[in-house]
């Protein structure tokens, strides 16, 4: 072994250069410029305990490293490729259990990363990675539900023809109820967004009662007629209706509205048996997505709703008719772009690919 008496390391032709300009560069890694200048000052014939001294190693690190230089030149001085710890655990492995619902002695719904790491002997950081390759999100849920309506593919065909193709010289309106809007009041004042500070409110509120807000969104402009009700019944579906005969006298109306039982209350279609210019389209059952005024319902409850505070419900029906009001003054018309063949087809997939078999 190399030691403190030992002799100067024989260089190779044309090597030194090299090893000085690895000592000054300052591109190359500093393990790398060390390594050159062992070499160096072993050619020199400096002893290996002044050589650890000088370059801040072990003694062990010189003789390591000049046996390397002796063995394969320049070669021998550059990091070697690790293979690297072998994963203790194949991750198709991992998915798999994944999969599997947790044992009910566990009292769990689904697996956490601790939860699974600790039943495959293995670390939580493996689950996660297994689980970020293969898309695998066990804390994550959606919700589904398919429409059993037996007419399915007539009501989808025929509402979406009239969003595509409505028929000439009439009028398309979306209407639906967008019951049980609380008029929340906040305990303290709301404090104002600030920069770097969002706005701010208290977590709780008094309740001053509600309100029922009844739309209807005209799909070739995005014009919204509302009006709001105490209540949610049929009389108040029946004084909605009337409200859109006075909001477009002589057209023709084709209404798209889901099937609550108001809708197809005796005294609400006695009325529309008077009333032979307003034709009526109900969308499936669990199918409210076809009626585009649920998009609008959404987008008064995020911009109008869902941050305000109302001291009273007629506060809250002040707002909302200001929203409408504004509302139309910028309105856009809803598209719908998908024919009804690819709608159909996607909710067949989508369902078979549920289906167990």
């Amino acid at each position: 072994m190399a030691g403190a008496t030992a002799e100067p390391l024989l260089l190779r032709e044309n090597d030194r250069d090299e090893l000085v300009g690895l000592t000054r560069s300052s591109s190359v890694g500093a393990g790398l410029a060390a390594r050159a200048r062992i070499v160096l000052l072993a050619a020199d014939g400096t002893p290996n305990v002044e050589i650890a001294r000088l370059v801040g190693v072990s003694r062990p690190t010189v003789n390591a490293w000049r046996a390397r230089y002796a063995e394969r030149g320049l070669a021998g001085l550059g990091d070697e490729k690790r293979s690297g710890r072998r994963r203790s655990i194949d991750q198709r492995r991992i998915v798999a259990e994944t999969l599997t619902p947790p044992p009910a002695s566990l009292g769990v719904t689904h697996w956490s990363s601790r939860l699974l790491a600790k039943r495959l002997g293995t670390s939580h950081v493996t689950i996660a990675e297994a689980w970020k390759r293969y898309g695998v999100k066990p804390w994550k849920a959606e919700t589904f539900k398919f429409s059993t309506d037996p007419e399915l593919e007539a009501k989808v065909a025929d509402i979406i023809g009239l969003y595509l193709a409505p028929p000439e010289n009439a009028i398309v309106l979306c209407c639906d109820e967008k019951s049980q809007i609380q008029a929340l009041n906040r305990t303290q004042k709301t404090l104002p967004m600030q920069p770097g500070h969002a706005e701010q409110r208290t977590h709780d509120y008094v309740r001053h009662g509600t309100t029922t807000l009844f739309a209807a969104l005209e799909i070739a402009t995005g014009k919204v007629t509302g009006i709001c009700k105490q209540r949610h019944r049929h009389q108040e579906f029946l004084a909605f209706l009337k409200h859109l005969t006075r909001a477009y006298p002589d057209r023709e109306l084709h209404l798209v509205m889901d099937n609550y039982a108001a809708h197809k209350h005796p005294n609400v279609k006695a009325w529309l048996a008077g009333n032979p210019r307003i034709h009526i389209h109900f969308t499936p059952t669990s199918g409210s997505w076809l009626n585009l005024v649920e998009v609008w319902f959404s987008i008064i409850e995020r911009q109008a709703i869902h941050r305000g505070s109302f001291p009273s419900v007629r506060d809250l029906m002040i707002k909302i008719r200001a929203f409408i009001n504004g509302w139309n003054d910028r309105c856009h018309p809803f598209i719908w772009t998908k024919p009804a063949d690819q709608v159909l087809q996607k909710i067949k997939r989508k369902k078979n690919s549920l289906t167990d078999h």
